[in-house]
């Protein structure tokens, strides 16, 4: 469902807005930034995917829509600059409606003179469009936006922006299960993140889950306000109850070839970072009702595609196995 049709069943409380971030620069190292048709403040174009939308899809259609522009280089950032999430990308419409903004950020370049051929929509998003130095940014319309042109500005030595600040994070909960109960089956977005574990003969830990009696890696969904790395070490804990020193991000997953459906009929769009977790202790403890075994794999001794729990966890176990074969 998209965020739309979601508000006229949720109301204002938050919701977790899977969303892209454009960041384009001419040839001076300016920025491209609208003054949005909400708030009159400036910002990147992006906003939310579409349901089943990749990132860079939805880049590119939020530019085209925001702009009328198209960029041949616009490209996905690098991890870990090009994530978003965690609490302080909070946002509260005019309207009240409230969001916590989780996805990536994307980058390419135009000569400034594209700006002559610019023709956003008539959705009334973007009132005008103009070129920032990033040492002269105007009035920005919230946090999301100061992180993306932090993350340009320490590219050129200037420091990071001050955020605004936000409300404390609300207790964790159970957010889809929340959701579910007034959209039923239908697909929801699922921003979470998925963790390799490996031990001291590098074997890889798996899961077999309960739900789907399917093997998986230990990971979740995320809470409002959580950060990917955040969730990723809740899941890892509640799940193993092991925790990780460090947690390095590999990949991001999201496009129409993650949609899952569980057994009982619920779909979601997985948008799930996937993490290598260093420096783990802790006592390996299964959690109950969820995780009815566990296992430790050789690269060789991997479960068959079909007894994985669906195409992300096949393609997280594909990110490993190549690094085993640098």
């Amino acid at each position: 469902m998209s965020i739309l049709e979601l508000r006229k069943l949720w109301g204002n409380q938050p919701l977790i807005a899977a969303a892209v971030g454009v960041l384009i620069q001419d040839e001076t190292g300016r920025v491209l930034l609208q003054r949005r048709g909400d708030d009159g403040l400036w910002g990147e174009p992006g906003g939310a995917l579409e349901p089943g939308e990749d990132f860079l899809t939805g880049a590119r259609r939020e530019l085209l829509e925001e702009t009328g522009l198209v960029c041949p280089d616009l490209a996905l950032m690098p991890l870990p600059d090009g994530l978003q999430s965690g609490p302080e990308l909070f946002h509260r419409y005019p309207n009240g409606h409230e969001i916590y903004i989780v996805g990536m950020r994307a980058q390419g370049t135009l000569p400034a003179s594209a700006l002559l051929d610019a023709q956003p929509d008539d959705s009334g998003e973007t009132l005008e469009l103009r070129w920032f130095a990033l040492d002269d940014l105007p009035p920005l319309s919230n946090n999301a936006n100061r992180q993306s042109l932090s993350v340009l500005r320490a590219r050129v030595g200037l420091p990071p922006l001050p955020l605004e600040p936000t409300p404390p994070p609300p207790p964790v909960g159970n957010y889809l299960m929340e959701l579910r109960k007034l959209v039923g089956a239908r697909p929801l977005f699922a921003p979470g993140a998925n963790v390799l574990v490996t031990d001291a003969q590098n074997r890889l830990l798996l899961l077999r889950h309960g739900g789907t009696g399917k093997w998986t890696v230990p990971g979740g969904s995320l809470e409002p306000s959580e950060s990917f790395e955040d969730c990723a070490r809740r899941e890892l804990l509640e799940e193993t109850g092991l925790t990780a020193e460090t947690l390095e991000p590999l990949d991001m997953f999201c496009g129409p070839e993650y949609r899952f459906m569980y057994l009982h009929g619920d779909v979601v769009d997985n948008v799930s970072v996937l993490y290598r977790a260093e420096g783990v202790t802790g006592r390996l403890t299964l959690q109950d009702g969820e995780v009815l075994e566990v296992g430790w794999f050789e690269v060789d001794e991997l479960p068959e595609d079909e007894e994985l729990s669906g195409t992300l966890i096949q393609d997280n176990l594909k990110v490993w196995k190549r690094g085993q074969d640098i």
